[in-house]
């Protein structure tokens, strides 16, 4: 059961983040196996809160989800958001964005310079 937490908390600004770009999704190329990561910030939208949205990452992209920030009410009728480390290969990491993007949620890269990312 996870501790109630008194202390009034501060998600992280999003300064660092910038609305993804076609450039920010990595291209795999075929047979690359070798693993990498990313780090996004994703907006769920409130009609998404029942729906098993960052689950489907894991068990249908594959990746490893690290949760560095979350900010979402129990009974919210606000949107949440989601600062995620996605860990795979360039094709499961690029597959997971596109199901995210068709499912209209939104979704902001740390990269200013998307060379110079991991994948």
């Amino acid at each position: 059961m996870l501790a109630h937490n008194t202390s009034e908390s501060k998600f992280e600004g999003i300064g660092d983040f910038h609305k993804t770009q076609e450039s920010d999704i990595p291209k795999s190329e075929n047979g690359d196996t070798r693993q990498t990561q990313t780090r996004i910030r994703i907006r769920i939208p409130k009609e998404y809160h029942q729906e098993p949205v960052i689950s489907h990452l894991i068990s249908e992209y594959g990746l490893t989800v690290n949760f560095n920030a979350a900010f979402l009410g129990v009974k919210t009728l606000d949107d949440g958001w989601f600062d995620l480390e996605l860990n795979g290969t360039s094709k499961q990491i690029e597959t997971a964005l596109i199901y995210l993007n068709d499912l209209d949620v939104e979704i902001w890269s740390n990269s200013n310079n998307p060379d110079e990312e991991t994948w």
